[in-house]
């Protein structure tokens, strides 16, 4: 009887005695997709927080994380990439890092574990795209030059200002 290798494959049928491998008859299946058959299946579907959820729980963590200047954005009627926006200002790239990663975290506790990050290698501004919510995290500098806020403030009516 031939012994099985990594690249050889199980046939479902069983061996006979004195069967070599070689000679089963049947489907054949990996190896590897029989090694997990023992786990127990995991739940079909999980409930997804809902937009209040997630900026409930992305705003408590950036109190903890004691993140500055934190400003929420609703964006309903503005765009359709998100409901609301969060700007908020970390003290250092450092600073600014482990805000967004801690943020990251909790999402992915909290059931979103595809939240979209850009920017955490240099962490100058980090945008978490949570999707119904959406968070920027700046170093002060990077986030007076961009100005989000002022780019999506309520609009003003037009009119005659006071002297």
């Amino acid at each position: 009887m031939k012994p099985l290798t990594a690249r050889a494959y199980l046939r479902i049928a069983p061996l006979r005695a004195g069967q070599c491998c070689s000679e089963r008859k049947g489907p054949l299946t990996p190896l590897l997709s029989r090694a997990g058959a023992h786990r127990a299946a995991e739940p079909i579907s999980k409930v997804r927080p809902d937009a209040e959820e997630i900026l409930r729980l992305v705003l408590a963590r950036l109190d903890d994380m004691k993140a500055e200047d934190t400003v929420t954005i609703d964006l309903t009627g503005k765009s359709t990439i998100a409901d609301t926006m969060v700007v908020t200002s970390g003290r250092s790239n450092r600073h600014v890092g482990s805000v967004a990663d801690r943020v990251l975290e909790d999402l992915a506790t909290a059931g979103l574990p595809d939240a979209r990050v850009e920017g955490m290698p240099h962490c100058d501004w980090v945008l978490i795209d949570a999707g119904d919510v959406i968070v920027h995290v700046f170093r002060p500098e990077v986030r007076a030059f961009y100005n989000l806020e002022k780019m999506w403030a309520p609009v003003r009516p037009h009119g005659r200002r006071a002297s």
